[in-house]
């Protein structure tokens, strides 16, 4: 017996047209994407089960039918560390990194694939598919074989971390490569999902459900620290920015918090439409996104006007950095705070230092940086870093080595 939630819609972002909660579909016939609309009246607190300990104790607030079984693998309830050595010269007095790489598969994007794909099962599809870059492809054959069900990935020849392949042998996901970008495999999915009577169940973030897993972050960072001056978030599709603000609008519309914090954009370089039009006014595409963080070398992101009006909405701002930037940044929350991300989550760092430089964020003010991927994610980066090994002949030697070195 499917129950939704009362009073709650797939509704578009463009022309307001509404459509049952349940309806297959990803994209309005207008063509605008869909979000979904839940009702919230003034809360004394965050409704939560206590019980749980993943994101499900959010429950509440995540409009599935009553009856869904959820698949879970224990995702969410990530730590929110605060940085130390790190900040030393940023002049920022409170930082603190929510750690999305330890997630089950090692990215946020368990978040959004607990729920998306609990309501795939729920709604009797058998196979799922999704384009990626790595991190989305890794999650959705997790949780599709949790699910019992078949996951099909397109991804970019050549082009996804080691790590995230390893992932996806694994699990046994059906694997198919397009010669070109993520944007052109993007492009194929985004057809699929506009057929509402397909076979696949797309599970990009185009679908409104994936972003109810993933605006959970702002709910545990508003648990952890209250409400931060400014999130930093790297971008590439931008969902997971459109995700968390959406999350904290909703704590707005329950009366938990006065203000939500601004939002500070950072992409490479070398793939940065959304932080472009920002700053011109006008939305390009890239056409060849170039930069060595690959979760984010997209070029023609799907929520890109979402994620502009976020920038707008909350009073933030973009900001791009190069490639030597990021690994500088990388190799810095590794070795000053023990925190290993991929490179396009140490984008937030390098960001996060720009942005105190040219005024934007203040040393008074509370940051909380999004790192959305473990630094096992990508072994080739990790190799090229490389380390010094000392050859000794025994231990006394080996002592003798030590006690030298700490001189």
């Amino acid at each position: 017996m499917r129950r939704c939630v009362p009073n709650t819609a797939l509704v578009c972002d463009l022309c307001g047209r509404k459509y049952s909660l349940l309806d297959r579909r990803a994209f309005c016939v207008c063509g605008g994407l869909l979000h979904i609309e839940l009702p919230l009246n003034k809360a004394e607190e965050l409704p939560v089960n206590k019980d749980s300990r993943s994101l499900w104790r959010y429950r509440a607030l995540i409009p599935l039918p009553q009856d869904v079984e959820v698949v879970s693998l224990g995702e969410g309830l990530t730590p929110l560390i605060r940085l130390g050595r790190s900040i030393y010269n940023y002049k920022v007095k409170k930082a603190f990194i929510k750690f999305e790489g330890s997630n089950p598969t090692g990215s946020f994007k368990d978040r959004g694939m607990t729920v998306v794909v609990s309501l795939a099962k729920y709604l009797g599809f058998k196979a799922l598919i999704s384009a990626s870059t790595g991190n989305t492809a890794s999650s959705m054959s997790a949780y599709a074989r949790r699910a019992g069900l078949l996951p099909i990935v397109l991804v970019p020849r050549g082009s996804v971390a080691g790590g995230k392949v390893s992932q996806l042998k694994l699990y046994g996901a059906k694997v198919v490569e397009i010669d070109g970008s993520f944007d052109e495999a993007m492009s194929l999915v985004t057809k699929m999902a506009k057929d509402v009577n397909g076979d696949f169940y797309v599970v990009n973030s185009v679908n409104p459900w994936r972003i109810e897993g993933q605006k959970t972050v702002a709910y545990e960072i508003y648990e952890e620290v209250g409400v931060p001056d400014w999130i930093v978030v790297p971008v590439g599709n931008g969902g997971n920015i459109y995700s968390i603000w959406k999350g904290f609008k909703e704590l707005l519309k329950l009366g938990l918090i006065s203000k939500a914090p601004k939002v500070l954009a950072v992409q490479a370089s070398g793939a940065s439409p959304i932080a472009k039009a920002f700053k011109s006014g006008e939305y390009k595409p890239v056409s060849q996104p170039k930069t060595l963080a690959s979760a984010i070398r997209i070029g023609n992101p799907v929520h890109w006007y979402r994620a502009l009006n976020v920038l707008n909405e909350s009073g933030g701002y973009a900001v791009t950095v190069n490639d030597e930037e990021i690994l500088k940044a990388h190799i810095e929350l590794a070795r000053n705070e023990g925190i290993g991300v991929e490179t396009s989550s140490a984008t937030t760092l390098a960001g996060l230092k720009l942005a105190v430089n040219e005024g934007i964020i203040h040393e008074d003010e509370k940051v909380v940086l999004i790192a959305t991927g473990h630094a096992l994610k990508e072994p080739e980066v990790l190799n090229n870093y490389g380390f010094e090994a000392i050859a000794v002949k025994n231990a006394l030697e080996a002592l003798e080595v030590l006690k030298n070195s700490m001189r």
